[in-house]
């Protein structure tokens, strides 16, 4: 009887790879896609008029706005902090950090968790794309994205449909001085 159970799971097991087999050929190129020359991937995201994306890399994750506690004597653009899994997570308003304003929190808000040196971030948004692919030959000048305080975070720019989209650098975000230092 237990060989029958053996060949049973056995069975099972190369049913299962047949599947994965017919599942991945119902998938032209997406493989080579992924590794694409002239490809770049991120996260789509919204931060009052401009779509910026940036790599996959550099959000850890995407949360919901967790409840925050205020942190007295802080800069107006860092809202708090809040307990996420039993850390301390910072919560600055990217909006406000970046163009001077604060954003409209709302119930489907969402922050990006960024990694940075000395513990993670998270950065509210306006709203989330979600995954973003663009290719170089849809490449744009930046300037237009790129304005104030936006010029020190996007160098490049792509046009996807009607919107261009910024490619926001969160990695120089975290490493930028004034960012990590909250305290007014």
């Amino acid at each position: 009887m237990s060989g029958g159970l053996r060949q049973g799971a056995g069975d099972a097991f190369a049913l299962l790879l047949d599947y994965e087999r017919r599942s991945l050929a119902h998938a032209p190129g997406l493989p080579e896609q992924l590794d694409a020359p002239g490809l770049w991937r991120g996260v789509g995201y919204r931060i009052g008029a401009r779509r910026l994306a940036s790599e996959y890399g550099a959000v850890v994750e995407i949360l919901p706005l967790p409840p925050i506690t205020p942190v007295p004597g802080a800069q107006a653009w860092m809202l708090g902090v809040a307990n996420v899994r039993g850390n301390l997570l910072p919560i600055v308003d990217l909006k406000q950090f970046l163009e001077g304003e604060r954003t409209v929190l709302h119930e489907g808000q969402r922050v990006l968790v960024v990694r940075q040196p000395g513990g993670d971030v998270a950065v509210t948004i306006d709203e989330l794309f979600g995954q973003r692919s663009f290719h170089e030959d849809n490449e744009v000048p930046a300037h237009a994205l790129a304005q104030g305080r936006y010029a020190h975070f996007v160098e490049r720019a792509f046009r996807l449909g009607e919107h261009e989209w910024g490619i926001f650098s969160l990695d120089r975000l975290a490493r930028t001085p004034e960012f990590r230092q909250a305290a007014a």
